[in-house]
């Protein structure tokens, strides 16, 4: 039985993930970066600087206590501790004095043909620092880092919300390129449909991108009016007038995806009706040809018939040829019903 989380102080992870708690601090100022990991946030605490913005990315939450000294250290309320630590929360956006909490999926491939499986990033936004909650170790930032390394865009020299607003790009660009790909496989999967050359499919071959559509619009659809929402508002002291164009394009981005979403949707819908259809016209064409072969053997049947009653006076049994006559009869009629048949273009 679940319990009510507003009446226990205990923090549980939940979710399946066994990667244990590690910490990866990345330290920059517009002259310099540092980056240095640790198991605990004692580790990396002696690594600030003054005027320096941290980023702190924390992977793995299957140690509760450190995530509470963690959040604790920056002040995070109880509640977001709890929703952190919750990888079945979901999409939101939510504002506090202090700071910004942004809970979304990422999607990577599962190994399975055409599955993916969600994870959970959790990203706290400050003042001065930035903080990203991951079950698993994931190369998700590497391009972050990368960007933060080579001062792409001044971004060292940005506020902690332009870095959130790169994370949010990532992470719809992640969705773009995911929900791009399973387009163009829907649309090949139309092209097969109307060329005959090419085995069809079957409704099992879209039973994952079924999966794949109605996990992207969990993960997506809730952001649709928060993002807009977050940077319009005016409420939030840690969003800069001058960062909001970036936000604008993340915006941008989400509804490039909404859009592809709802024509990898149409799309789903006419391929089911197609494959459908198509099965209904592979039946009919299977009862088409029993029905032929029935017609045929119907009067066939009615002559054996007659020659099987058991009546003493049945001159035909008494012929000569009566055997072979009935066999030419009843060639005669089916060759007869065979050409019919043709003539009225039933078959």
């Amino acid at each position: 039985m679940a319990k009510n989380n507003l009446l226990t102080e205990e923090l549980n992870y939940i979710g399946g993930s066994k990667t244990p708690t590690h910490l990866h601090l990345c330290t920059y100022t517009p002259t310099a970066v540092e980056s240095h990991d640790g198991d605990t946030i004692d580790d990396i605490l002696p690594h600030f600087k003054s005027g320096a913005m941290h980023w702190i990315q924390v992977h793995g939450l299957k140690d509760t206590e450190e995530v509470r000294k963690v959040c604790q250290h920056f002040n995070i309320g109880f509640l977001t501790e709890q929703d952190i630590l919750n990888s079945l929360h979901l999409t939101k956006i939510e504002e506090h004095d202090a700071y910004n909490v942004v809970i979304l999926k990422l999607l990577s491939p599962s190994g399975e043909s055409n599955e993916y499986q969600p994870q959970q990033l959790c990203v706290v936004q400050g003042e001065n620092y930035l903080l990203t909650f991951t079950e698993n170790d994931t190369d998700f930032f590497d391009e972050i880092y990368t960007a933060i390394k080579d001062n792409v865009l001044n971004i060292r020299s940005r506020s902690s919300d332009f870095l959130l607003s790169v994370i949010l790009n990532s992470v719809m660009t992640n969705f773009m390129s995911i929900i791009s790909e399973m387009e163009d496989r829907l649309e090949d999967l139309e092209e097969r449909l109307l060329s005959p050359e090419m085995e069809d499919p079957t409704i099992g071959d879209l039973h994952a991108y079924r999966r794949n559509y109605r996990l992207i619009k969990k993960c997506v659809l809730p952001l649709k009016e928060q993002i807009t929402k977050l940077f319009h508002s005016g409420n939030s002291r840690l969003l800069h007038k001058a960062n909001h164009p970036f936000f604008s394009d993340v915006n941008d981005h989400l509804q490039f995806v909404l859009q592809t979403l709802e024509g990898c949707r149409d799309l789903l819908e006419a391929l089911v009706d197609m494959i459908l259809s198509g099965n209904d016209r592979r039946m009919n064409g299977i009862m088409k040809q029993l029905t032929v072969v029935s017609t045929i053997f119907i009067p066939l049947t009615f002559l054996s018939g007659i020659w099987g009653m058991n009546f003493r006076v049945m001159p035909e049994l008494e012929w000569e040829y009566g055997y072979l006559y009935a066999w030419g009869l009843m060639l005669m009629t089916a060759v007869g019903v065979c050409i019919y048949i043709r003539r009225k273009k039933w078959y």
